[in-house]
């Protein structure tokens, strides 16, 4: 019965196989979770509303969400294409790179910011795909997935390697802290000067395989072009 309890993982593995509502099949993951773990059902209502009280993240999102979608309907999508259009020479991969730039920037400065449901989402990833349809035409859909999937991992790269890179980041003081308790004297200035050759080696890594992905677009649909103009 205790591998029962797994089920929910079950649930969110067949959810995001067959793409449905993510929300709703996280929900309703926690609530078969608990149920057969025994928990009643307004005992599981009152964790989710623990949960989302006392975590700030999701209530940002939650209030970002809507904001995304009014952009999106006002023609943010459109607008973003029609920049794209305007500046010569610029990839996916390129743009991806200079993203990655500026969100490494960010978390040297401090500037904490929901770079998924704020800046991916409604801009970073509608920009990548302009930038490709306008450089290479009509792409497949399993090449807009990979221009998807490209544009959150840049964000998680950004994110993760720098966010220790400002002396008073709660990760630095988090890892002082625990370390002093362990018996290691070690002050943030030495988390941090760990941590900026780390932030700069991804910074290396995701710009050059951006580099590298941005070939392998050109050969393809550089191919694809020429046998287009071939055939007419």
């Amino acid at each position: 019965m205790d591998f029962l309890r797994l089920i929910g993982i079950l649930i969110i593995v067949v959810g995001f196989i067959f793409k449905f509502d993510t929300i709703a099949v996280v929900l309703i993951a926690a609530l078969v979770t608990a149920l057969v773990s025994g928990i009643p059902f307004f005992e599981f209502l009152s964790l989710m509303g623990e949960a989302f009280v006392n975590n700030r993240l999701v209530t940002l999102f939650l209030l970002t969400l809507p904001m995304i979608g009014i952009a999106e309907r006002a023609g943010l999508r459109q607008q973003a294409v029609n920049l794209l259009e305007k500046i010569n020479g610029i990839t996916a991969g390129r743009l991806f790179s200079i993203y990655m730039v500026f969100r490494e920037l960010a978390g040297t400065f401090s500037i904490r910011m929901q770079g998924q449901t704020q800046f991916v989402r409604p801009l970073i990833e509608p920009m990548s795909q302009a930038a490709a349809t306008t450089k290479y035409g009509e792409i497949s859909e399993a090449d807009a997935e990979k221009i998807k999937a490209r544009s959150a991992a840049t964000e998680n790269f950004g994110n993760f390697f720098a966010q220790n890179t400002f002396i008073a980041a709660s990760g630095v003081l988090l890892i002082t802290g625990t370390l002093e308790s362990l018996g290691y004297t070690i002050s943030a200035v030495d988390i941090v000067l760990a941590t900026v050759p780390v932030a700069l080696f991804a910074l290396v890594v995701v710009v050059i395989s951006n580099i590298l992905f941005d070939r392998k677009m050109n050969r393809k649909y550089g191919r694809v072009n020429q046998q287009q103009k071939e055939g007419k």
